[in-house]
């Protein structure tokens, strides 16, 4: 019989590589997100990577310089609509799920959900008016 291992929290810097890697893969490949990852991974990837892993290790685990990094820089990837924002956020807390459990993984999936509600308004302020 095959025993599936228990999830720990997020505790270190390879936890917060695993989930930002592991997301962006998923996202990258996405049918809905694809297309915004995939830009950016042609034209900005490696600085996304490094202000994502930057971001998380600073709110998550204390680490890292004081000004993190932006949690989306919107010159790389910004969810276009509302249906992005919350299949971005399933997807993101999915994958929390995959991998982690405890208080940080928790406190991950907050801090996405604020994220999204962030992302919602200034989009929002964003659209035009008829």
């Amino acid at each position: 019989m095959k025993t599936i291992p228990s999830l720990h929290d997020i505790q270190t810097e390879g936890d917060i590589k695993t989930l930002v890697d592991t997301l962006c893969h998923k996202a990258t490949n996405d049918t809905l997100l694809g297309a915004s990852f995939g830009a950016a991974a042609r034209i900005h990837w490696p600085h996304y990577l490094t202000s994502q892993y930057r971001y998380w290790s600073n709110t998550l685990l204390g680490q890292g310089p004081a000004e993190g990094g932006e949690p989306l820089p919107e010159q790389v990837v910004m969810p276009r609509s509302g249906a992005h924002i919350e299949h971005w956020l399933n997807l993101f807390s999915s994958t929390v799920e995959e991998h982690f459990a405890g208080s940080k993984a928790e406190e991950a999936k907050k801090v996405a959900h604020q994220m999204a509600s962030k992302i919602g308004l200034i989009r929002s302020r964003e659209l035009p008016v008829d």
